[in-house]
C-alpha cells in the first residue's frame, strides 16, 4: 500500500496516513493479518518523524483496526470483522447519500433511481 502525503492540505499528516490505511483496511485492499511497515520504516519512507507516524498508529489500534505486538510490529486485526462491516456500511451509507444528492440535483425520483439500480444490476454493473 502507497501512502501519499500532501503538504498543503490543511489535515495533519497522522491524520492522513490513519484515514488512508483505515480505507486499505475497509476496502479489503489489507486483510488480515497483513503485517504494516513498522513505524520506524513508515515514518523513514515518508519522510516524516517517528511521533507523527506512532501516532497514527496508535489511532487505528485504538479504532480496532490494527494490532500492535511488541516485538513483532503492527497487523491488520483479524478479530474485529464486525467492526470493519460497520464502518463499510457507514461508507456505504454515505455514497448512497450522495448519489441522492445527484439525483435530486437533476430531478430524478427515488423510484427511478431505485428501477436504474435494478437495471444495472441485473447488467452485472457493466457500463454503457
Amino acid at each position: 500500500m502507497n501512502i501519499l502525503l500532501s503538504h498543503s492540505s490543511g489535515e495533519p499528516i497522522y491524520s492522513q496516513i490513519v484515514r488512508q490505511i483505515r480505507s486499505g483496511i475497509l476496502q479489503g485492499e489489507l486483510a488480515p493479518g497483513s503485517a504494516l511497515p513498522s513505524i520506524r520504516q513508515l515514518a523513514k519512507d515518508l519522510q516524516i518523524s517517528v511521533i507523527t507516524t506512532k501516532r497514527a498508529y496508535d489511532e487505528l489500534e485504538q479504532e480496532g483496526l490494527i494490532d500492535s505486538v511488541v516485538g513483532k510490529g503492527s497487523f491488520v486485526s483479524g478479530g474485529n470483522q464486525e467492526f470493519i462491516r460497520e464502518q463499510q456500511m457507514r461508507q456505504l451509507e454515505k455514497q448512497i447519500r450522495e448519489l441522492l444528492d445527484g439525483a435530486n440535483q437533476i430531478s430524478v425520483s427515488t423510484d427511478d433511481l431505485i428501477e436504474w439500480i435494478r437495471l444495472l444490476d441485473q447488467e452485472g454493473g457493466k457500463e454503457g
